[in-house]
Protein backbone atom coordinates (compact mmCIF):
# COMPACT_ATOMS: atom_id res chain seq x y z
CA UNK A 1 0.00 0.00 0.00
CA UNK A 2 1.52 3.70 -1.23
CA UNK A 3 2.58 5.36 2.04
CA UNK A 4 0.53 9.03 2.12
CA UNK A 5 2.93 11.86 1.00
CA UNK A 6 2.28 13.55 4.31
CA UNK A 7 3.36 10.40 6.57
CA UNK A 8 6.54 9.81 4.33
CA UNK A 9 9.31 11.53 6.84
CA UNK A 10 7.95 8.93 9.42
CA UNK A 11 9.35 6.00 7.43
CA UNK A 12 13.39 5.68 6.84
CA UNK A 13 14.89 6.72 3.53
CA UNK A 14 15.48 3.27 2.85
CA UNK A 15 11.90 1.79 3.42
CA UNK A 16 11.13 0.18 -0.06
CA UNK A 17 14.48 -2.01 0.22
CA UNK A 18 13.60 -2.89 3.92
CA UNK A 19 10.02 -3.83 2.12
CA UNK A 20 11.19 -5.87 -0.49
CA UNK A 21 13.63 -7.29 2.06
CA UNK A 22 10.77 -8.08 4.10
CA UNK A 23 8.16 -9.25 1.86
CA UNK A 24 10.11 -11.61 -0.40
CA UNK A 25 13.42 -12.56 1.49
CA UNK A 26 12.11 -12.93 4.91
CA UNK A 27 7.88 -14.09 4.23
CA UNK A 28 8.84 -15.81 0.47
CA UNK A 29 6.20 -13.46 -0.90
CA UNK A 30 3.67 -15.41 1.03
CA UNK A 31 1.27 -13.63 3.86
CA UNK A 32 2.97 -14.51 7.39
CA UNK A 33 -0.36 -15.09 8.64
CA UNK A 34 -2.53 -17.08 5.60
CA UNK A 35 0.05 -17.77 3.42
CA UNK A 36 -0.98 -16.42 0.30
CA UNK A 37 0.81 -15.73 -2.52
CA UNK A 38 1.89 -12.06 -3.64
CA UNK A 39 0.59 -11.32 -7.24
CA UNK A 40 -1.27 -14.59 -7.80
CA UNK A 41 -5.41 -14.08 -8.20
CA UNK A 42 -6.75 -16.17 -5.42
CA UNK A 43 -10.41 -17.72 -5.32
CA UNK A 44 -11.75 -17.25 -1.92
CA UNK A 45 -14.66 -18.00 -0.03
CA UNK A 46 -15.17 -13.94 1.88
CA UNK A 47 -14.57 -15.71 5.30
CA UNK A 48 -10.94 -16.22 5.10
CA UNK A 49 -10.96 -19.27 3.70
CA UNK A 50 -8.93 -19.93 0.28
CA UNK A 51 -7.84 -22.08 -2.48
CA UNK A 52 -4.23 -23.03 -2.80
CA UNK A 53 -3.64 -24.13 -5.85
CA UNK A 54 -0.03 -25.19 -5.17
CA UNK A 55 -1.74 -27.85 -2.40
CA UNK A 56 -4.61 -28.23 -4.14
CA UNK A 57 -6.79 -27.71 -1.02
CA UNK A 58 -8.82 -25.13 0.82
CA UNK A 59 -7.14 -23.40 3.49
CA UNK A 60 -8.63 -21.28 6.18
CA UNK A 61 -7.73 -17.73 7.54
CA UNK A 62 -4.34 -18.72 9.34
CA UNK A 63 -3.05 -20.34 6.52
CA UNK A 64 -3.59 -24.43 7.73
CA UNK A 65 -5.35 -26.50 5.46
CA UNK A 66 -9.56 -26.19 6.24
CA UNK A 67 -12.00 -28.92 4.79
CA UNK A 68 -15.42 -27.63 3.84
CA UNK A 69 -18.63 -28.57 5.68
CA UNK A 70 -20.50 -29.23 2.28
CA UNK A 71 -20.17 -27.85 -0.95
CA UNK A 72 -23.73 -27.03 -2.06
CA UNK A 73 -23.80 -23.65 -3.72
CA UNK A 74 -20.11 -22.90 -3.08
CA UNK A 75 -19.26 -21.65 -6.67
CA UNK A 76 -22.06 -19.01 -5.60
CA UNK A 77 -19.80 -17.88 -2.58
CA UNK A 78 -16.42 -17.97 -4.70
CA UNK A 79 -14.83 -14.27 -5.47
CA UNK A 80 -11.37 -13.86 -7.23
CA UNK A 81 -8.91 -11.52 -5.72
CA UNK A 82 -5.45 -10.24 -6.56
CA UNK A 83 -3.07 -10.47 -3.28
CA UNK A 84 -0.84 -8.06 -2.69
CA UNK A 85 1.78 -8.18 0.17
CA UNK A 86 2.82 -5.39 2.19
CA UNK A 87 5.34 -4.60 4.93
CA UNK A 88 3.10 -3.81 8.12
CA UNK A 89 4.45 -2.70 11.58
CA UNK A 90 3.36 -5.41 14.32
CA UNK A 91 3.17 -2.36 16.71
CA UNK A 92 2.18 0.22 14.73
CA UNK A 93 5.21 2.28 15.23
CA UNK A 94 6.93 3.30 12.15
CA UNK A 95 10.12 4.38 14.11
CA UNK A 96 10.37 0.57 15.35
CA UNK A 97 12.00 -1.30 12.39
CA UNK A 98 13.46 -4.17 13.96
CA UNK A 99 12.94 -7.22 12.26
CA UNK A 100 10.82 -8.48 14.89
CA UNK A 101 8.47 -5.82 14.52
CA UNK A 102 8.11 -5.92 10.82
CA UNK A 103 5.34 -8.29 8.90
CA UNK A 104 4.73 -9.11 5.64
CA UNK A 105 0.83 -8.99 5.55
CA UNK A 106 -1.96 -9.46 2.62
CA UNK A 107 -4.18 -6.60 2.14
CA UNK A 108 -7.22 -8.81 4.18
CA UNK A 109 -4.65 -9.97 6.89
CA UNK A 110 -3.69 -6.01 6.94
CA UNK A 111 -7.13 -5.16 7.59
CA UNK A 112 -7.17 -7.08 10.48
CA UNK A 113 -4.06 -6.23 12.01
CA UNK A 114 -5.00 -2.89 11.76
CA UNK A 115 -8.93 -2.57 13.00
CA UNK A 116 -8.14 -2.01 16.57
CA UNK A 117 -5.36 0.90 15.30
CA UNK A 118 -8.20 2.28 13.00
CA UNK A 119 -11.16 2.35 15.80
CA UNK A 120 -8.93 4.98 17.65
CA UNK A 121 -8.22 7.01 14.88
CA UNK A 122 -11.61 7.15 14.06
CA UNK A 123 -12.87 7.61 17.09
CA UNK A 124 -10.18 10.60 17.62
CA UNK A 125 -11.10 12.32 14.94
CA UNK A 126 -14.66 12.30 15.81
CA UNK A 127 -13.75 13.44 18.77
CA UNK A 128 -11.80 16.25 17.64
CA UNK A 129 -14.66 17.46 15.22
CA UNK A 130 -16.50 17.44 17.87
CA UNK A 131 -14.63 19.73 20.47
CA UNK A 132 -14.01 21.96 17.47
CA UNK A 133 -17.68 22.39 16.77
CA UNK A 134 -18.19 23.01 21.08
CA UNK A 135 -15.55 25.84 20.60
CA UNK A 136 -16.56 27.43 17.70
CA UNK A 137 -20.35 26.75 17.22
CA UNK A 138 -21.26 26.58 21.07
CA UNK A 139 -23.17 23.65 22.14
CA UNK A 140 -24.62 21.00 20.42
CA UNK A 141 -28.81 21.83 20.20
CA UNK A 142 -30.90 19.25 22.43
CA UNK A 143 -31.53 16.36 20.65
Amino acid sequence: MPIRHEHRFFYPIDWRELSIAIRFGRAGGRCDVCRRPHGRMVCHLGDGRWWDVEAGRWRDGRGRLARLASTVDLLATVRTTRVILAAAHRNHDTADNANGNLAAFCQRCHMIHDRPEHRRRRWATLFRRKALGDLFRGPYPPA
